[in-house]
Protein backbone atom coordinates (compact mmCIF):
# COMPACT_ATOMS: atom_id res chain seq x y z
CA UNK A 1 0.00 0.00 0.00
CA UNK A 2 1.12 3.28 -0.92
CA UNK A 3 1.23 5.47 2.43
CA UNK A 4 2.43 8.97 0.93
CA UNK A 5 -1.20 9.93 0.77
CA UNK A 6 -2.13 9.07 4.29
CA UNK A 7 1.12 11.32 4.84
CA UNK A 8 0.04 14.28 3.19
CA UNK A 9 -3.51 14.14 5.09
CA UNK A 10 -1.35 13.81 8.16
CA UNK A 11 0.64 16.85 6.80
CA UNK A 12 -3.09 18.81 6.27
CA UNK A 13 -3.65 18.03 9.84
CA UNK A 14 -1.13 19.93 11.20
CA UNK A 15 -1.76 22.84 8.62
CA UNK A 16 -5.12 23.07 9.67
CA UNK A 17 -3.81 22.89 13.55
CA UNK A 18 -1.14 25.45 12.76
CA UNK A 19 -3.81 27.94 11.10
CA UNK A 20 -6.75 27.27 13.34
CA UNK A 21 -9.06 26.20 10.93
CA UNK A 22 -11.84 24.28 12.12
CA UNK A 23 -13.64 23.47 8.56
CA UNK A 24 -10.58 21.97 7.66
CA UNK A 25 -9.96 20.09 11.03
CA UNK A 26 -14.00 19.01 10.32
CA UNK A 27 -13.37 17.68 7.15
CA UNK A 28 -10.30 15.38 8.26
CA UNK A 29 -12.37 13.40 10.02
CA UNK A 30 -14.63 10.42 9.12
CA UNK A 31 -18.10 10.20 9.38
CA UNK A 32 -18.71 6.69 8.92
CA UNK A 33 -16.37 4.80 11.10
CA UNK A 34 -15.60 4.34 15.18
CA UNK A 35 -14.02 7.60 15.81
CA UNK A 36 -11.29 8.34 18.96
CA UNK A 37 -9.42 10.96 20.25
CA UNK A 38 -7.16 10.96 23.13
CA UNK A 39 -5.57 14.69 24.07
CA UNK A 40 -3.02 15.02 26.55
CA UNK A 41 -4.47 14.61 29.65
CA UNK A 42 -7.97 14.73 28.83
CA UNK A 43 -10.20 11.79 28.78
CA UNK A 44 -11.11 9.57 25.31
CA UNK A 45 -13.74 10.93 23.23
CA UNK A 46 -15.60 8.91 20.78
CA UNK A 47 -18.41 10.71 19.65
CA UNK A 48 -18.05 13.00 16.53
CA UNK A 49 -19.40 15.85 17.33
CA UNK A 50 -17.32 15.89 21.25
CA UNK A 51 -14.16 15.40 19.33
CA UNK A 52 -14.85 18.34 16.91
CA UNK A 53 -16.00 20.49 19.83
CA UNK A 54 -12.72 19.80 21.26
CA UNK A 55 -10.99 20.94 18.38
CA UNK A 56 -12.88 24.22 18.21
CA UNK A 57 -11.72 24.74 21.43
CA UNK A 58 -8.27 24.07 20.72
CA UNK A 59 -8.23 26.29 18.03
CA UNK A 60 -10.30 28.86 19.38
CA UNK A 61 -7.44 29.43 22.17
CA UNK A 62 -5.40 32.39 21.22
CA UNK A 63 -2.53 31.14 22.95
CA UNK A 64 -2.08 27.70 21.21
CA UNK A 65 0.11 27.47 18.69
CA UNK A 66 0.32 24.90 16.51
CA UNK A 67 3.15 22.38 16.77
CA UNK A 68 6.63 21.48 15.02
CA UNK A 69 5.76 18.07 14.16
CA UNK A 70 8.80 15.72 12.49
CA UNK A 71 9.82 12.38 12.46
CA UNK A 72 6.90 11.05 10.56
CA UNK A 73 6.81 7.27 10.49
CA UNK A 74 3.91 5.03 8.47
CA UNK A 75 2.79 2.38 9.63
CA UNK A 76 0.33 -0.43 7.44
CA UNK A 77 -2.54 -2.63 8.73
CA UNK A 78 -4.88 -3.82 6.68
CA UNK A 79 -6.92 -0.94 5.00
CA UNK A 80 -5.82 1.50 7.66
CA UNK A 81 -2.50 3.85 7.75
CA UNK A 82 -1.11 4.56 11.20
CA UNK A 83 1.02 7.83 11.30
CA UNK A 84 3.38 7.88 14.48
CA UNK A 85 5.50 11.72 14.75
CA UNK A 86 6.69 13.90 17.48
CA UNK A 87 5.19 17.32 17.92
CA UNK A 88 7.07 19.86 19.44
CA UNK A 89 5.29 22.41 21.68
CA UNK A 90 6.06 24.92 24.07
CA UNK A 91 5.30 23.13 27.05
CA UNK A 92 7.37 20.50 25.64
CA UNK A 93 7.07 17.08 23.14
CA UNK A 94 4.29 15.18 22.71
CA UNK A 95 4.80 11.59 20.86
CA UNK A 96 1.19 11.05 18.51
CA UNK A 97 -0.34 8.70 16.69
CA UNK A 98 -3.22 9.01 13.72
CA UNK A 99 -4.74 6.17 12.18
CA UNK A 100 -6.13 7.05 8.59
CA UNK A 101 -9.24 4.92 6.78
CA UNK A 102 -10.18 5.20 3.41
CA UNK A 103 -13.88 7.15 3.14
CA UNK A 104 -15.21 8.44 0.06
CA UNK A 105 -11.65 7.68 -1.63
CA UNK A 106 -9.79 10.51 0.71
CA UNK A 107 -7.84 9.27 3.90
CA UNK A 108 -9.63 10.06 7.25
CA UNK A 109 -8.81 10.28 10.55
CA UNK A 110 -10.24 7.65 12.93
CA UNK A 111 -7.64 8.20 15.92
CA UNK A 112 -5.52 10.89 17.14
CA UNK A 113 -3.87 9.87 20.24
CA UNK A 114 -0.93 12.09 21.91
CA UNK A 115 0.92 11.67 24.71
CA UNK A 116 3.71 13.31 26.40
CA UNK A 117 7.25 12.02 25.47
CA UNK A 118 10.03 12.06 28.11
CA UNK A 119 12.94 11.27 25.92
CA UNK A 120 12.53 12.55 22.20
CA UNK A 121 14.91 12.83 19.42
CA UNK A 122 15.42 15.71 18.22
CA UNK A 123 14.30 16.88 14.95
CA UNK A 124 17.60 16.50 13.37
CA UNK A 125 17.94 12.79 14.30
CA UNK A 126 14.28 12.12 12.86
CA UNK A 127 15.79 12.89 9.35
CA UNK A 128 12.59 15.19 8.51
CA UNK A 129 10.90 18.58 10.39
CA UNK A 130 7.99 19.84 9.14
CA UNK A 131 6.22 22.84 10.41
Amino acid sequence: MNTAHALFAADAFYLAFTNKDIDAMDGLWAKKVALCCVHPGWPRLTEREAIIESWRNILGNPDQIGPTAYGHEAHVWGDCVGITCYEALAGGVILASKVFVQEDNEWRLALHHGSPCQNPPAPEESGELLQ
